[in-house]
Parts: structure tokens; C-alpha cells; sequence
């Protein structure tokens, strides 16, 4: 009898353990670093975007544009956060890397791997009208402190190609369905470099939850996410999202984040975070 109501205690424990668990998320096209860029090169800002990250106090979060260099240096300025991910032009380090950092202390990698937005997914490929390569990493993650485990998609979307934006939209969900056999919490991240009002959006948010939608909380900054370096104008063109998955995931907050420095923004995106529970 005492050996079953430890048992049953220690169910509890853990089921709210999972359910009280409060993290943060964020997505981050962080702007590759383009020499043509003058005042806003990444030599510039990286250091002020690393403190904006750091005071956000942020348990994962997947970057877009990142080159090799650029990751390196984040690994490098956070303590105890590894990365998943790998450059699209190569499946090692070259071109841009859409990788998901994560808290190692707080989470482990179970899985993780990366496929190329295109018909053959499994290749490094250019997908239907796309410009260029481009890629979803994700890994399965599990919690440390209530074991919980929860799977994260981080992508960026071609700017160009609109078959390739639909038909990627597309293919992300089909990847989930297959990947998530085991019903856990999922997040797509990432910059789709499209309007809520788009077609693929539109798709997404019809099989997943636009975490803006469901906030509990007013949602809190600008209106869009694209700013172009123009600090003294509106920013209006939301095209960076975070999604989940309701029945698994409650979201408490969400924000678009407009820190600057010296009427300087630390990227040409805005980051969007947001804090969420597991249900």
C-alpha cells in the first residue's frame, strides 16, 4: 500500500511538474552577415543582439540567416545553450543555417535533423520556383526537470517563389504528422517571408494555431516583424511566426520585440517570443 501511494504521489508530481512548466520561445531572423550592409554589418550589432536574447530570457530559439561564423559566435556567447542545425548549401556549414539553440541544462536533443523545402526533401535541392535552397531543421526535445518531451521546427521560407511557399507549407505539415506519431507539443518557427492573409499562412493556421491568435495576453509590440533597418519607420509586414499545436500547448504571451540601440535596430527582423505552458 505505502509502495503505491509513493507511486501515485510521484505521478502527480511529475503530470504538474509538465503542466506548471513555463518557458520561452523565440524565432530570429538574425540578417546574415552581408559587408554591404555599412552601420549595420553584424560586427555592429551581434553583441547587442546577443544581450537582447540573454534578457529576454529565452529557453529556445531558432534563428534564420544565420552563416557558420555567425552561429559559432552565439554558441560561443551563451553559456550552457547548444545548437541543432545544419548550412542548406551543403548539410555541414555552408550557406545559411536555420538552427534551433536550446538551453542544455534545461532540455536534451532526442532527435534532430534537417530536410530541404523542395520535392526531393531528403537531397540538398531547390524546391519548384524557389530562388535558392532552403531548409526546416527540428529536433525532439525532452525537458529535464518534468520530462516532457515536445518537438520544434525552425524554417525560412524562399522570398520569391510562390509554388515553393505553398508547396512548403504543405510539405512542413506532412513532415509533422509523420514525424509527431507520438501525439507530443509542437512549435514551427520561422520566417515565412509571407502576410498572415497569404495562402500558405492561411494553410498553416488552419492545421496549426498562430500563437498571436491564441495569446492569453494581449499581444504586445508593432504590428509587423520586417523592419529593413528603417528604425524611423512603422514596422508593419508581419511575415515571422510561431505556431503550435492548441491541444497540446497554451500560449500565455506573445510579443514582437523592438529593442535598438543607438536608433539601431540589432537586425532587420524583429524577434517574436513567446511564453507558453504544456497542457
Amino acid at each position: 500500500m505505502k509502495k503505491i501511494s509513493i507511486l501515485f504521489l510521484t505521478v502527480i508530481i511529475i503530470s504538474c511538474s509538465s503542466e506548471n512548466e513555463v518557458f520561452n520561445i523565440m524565432t530570429y531572423n538574425i540578417c546574415y552577415d552581408n559587408p554591404n550592409d555599412g552601420e549595420n554589418q553584424w560586427a555592429n550589432r551581434k553583441e547587442f543582439l546577443v544581450d537582447q536574447i540573454t534578457y529576454n530570457e529565452v529557453d529556445i530559439f531558432g534563428i534564420q540567416e544565420g552563416l557558420h561564423h555567425q552561429v559559432v559566435y552565439l554558441t560561443e556567447n551563451f553559456k550552457d545553450y547548444s545548437y541543432v542545425g545544419v548550412g542548406r548549401d551543403d548539410g555541414k556549414e555552408k550557406g545559411e543555417y536555420s538552427a534551433i539553440f536550446y538551453n542544455s541544462k534545461k532540455f536534451k536533443v532526442i532527435d534532430s535533423n534537417t530536410f530541404w523545402l523542395s520535392e526531393t526533401p531528403n537531397k540538398i535541392s531547390i524546391g519548384w520556383d524557389a530562388s535558392m535552397e532552403r531548409i526546416c531543421t527540428y529536433a525532439e526535445f525532452e525537458s529535464v526537470n518534468s520530462k516532457q518531451h515536445f518537438l520544434v521546427f525552425n524554417t525560412h521560407f524562399d522570398h520569391i517563389g510562390d509554388v515553393a511557399r505553398l508547396e512548403s507549407s504543405k510539405l512542413i505539415y506532412s513532415k509533422i504528422k509523420k514525424i509527431n506519431s507520438k501525439n507530443l507539443p509542437i512549435f514551427v518557427m520561422g520566417d515565412f517571408n509571407l502576410l498572415p492573409s497569404s495562402e500558405p499562412i492561411q494553410y498553416l493556421s488552419k492545421k496549426l494555431n498562430d500563437s498571436k491568435e491564441v495569446s492569453l495576453l494581449k499581444p504586445f509590440g508593432p504590428i509587423g516583424t520586417f523592419n529593413g533597418f528603417k528604425f524611423h519607420e512603422p514596422v508593419r509586414d508581419r511575415i515571422d511566426y510561431i505556431f503550435t499545436n492548441n491541444e497540446k500547448v497554451r500560449v500565455n504571451k506573445y510579443a514582437i520585440i523592438s529593442d535598438s540601440k543607438d536608433c539601431k535596430y540589432p537586425s532587420d527582423h524583429l524577434p517574436v517570443v513567446i511564453e507558453v505552458q504544456f497542457k
